[in-house]
């Protein structure tokens, strides 16, 4: 019997270890972020999902931090490496976690860096993916704010390109900053961003 709870203290203080060290791994990552160290960050947010390989939420960070800084990025070559980078994490995230809103807007958002990249070589390839994507988000989780608000950013961003009104997409923007309000996120570190863009973007509605 002693052996017994010997063992179950070993199991419950070796799991407390191991969750702490991922804790501080995790915090490690967004502070390195919060410093504009985006790179060490997705090393960082890379090492631990190594050590956590049945959770979704660094290989998301991974994919998260390659796609935001492809956009604006002039060469190809790097632009490349970044974006392959962000889709071999998403892919395993989705993988992990399959049908998850979270991972299904940052997939929609990888496919759009390539298309602000290039809009011509992968407009027509990509945009109705994007859309897609967006969609089945919307269906599977209809008052997650960040869900409402990239999709309307995509709309928006599609009615100025073919230079049509955006006007009907400020009351989705709206909608989203309603649901930021009341937006709990299930556990610690998983995704929560998304409200100063809304505000800003909902501010050039009113502007």
């Amino acid at each position: 019997m002693k052996k017994i709870i010997t063992l179950i203290i070993l199991v419950i203080s070796g799991n407390v270890f191991a969750q702490d060290k991922y804790t501080k791994g995790m915090e490690k990552a967004f502070a390195l972020w919060g410093e504009g160290k985006s790179i060490e960050a997705s090393n960082m947010f890379e090492r631990i999902s190594t050590a956590e390989p049945d959770n979704w939420l660094p290989y998301y960070y991974v994919a998260q931090i390659n796609t935001i800084i492809s956009f604006g990025e002039k060469d190809e070559k790097k632009l490349k490496q970044q974006l392959d980078k962000a889709q071999e994490f998403l892919d395993v995230a989705k993988a992990i976690s399959p049908q998850n809103p979270e991972i299904l807007v940052q997939q929609a958002m990888t496919y759009t860096a390539w298309i602000a990249f290039d809009g011509a070589t992968y407009g027509m390839t990509l945009s109705g993916k994007v859309v897609a994507l967006y969609n089945e988000a919307l269906q599977l989780a209809p008052n997650n704010p960040r869900v409402v608000f990239s999709k309307a950013e995509w709309d928006m961003g599609s009615a100025r390109y073919f230079g049509q009104d955006t006007s009907p997409y400020c009351k989705d923007i709206e909608r989203s900053l309603e649901l930021f309000a009341n937006f709990k996120p299930e556990g610690a570190f998983y995704p929560n961003w998304g409200e100063d863009r809304a505000k800003a973007t909902l501010a050039q509605c009113k502007g």
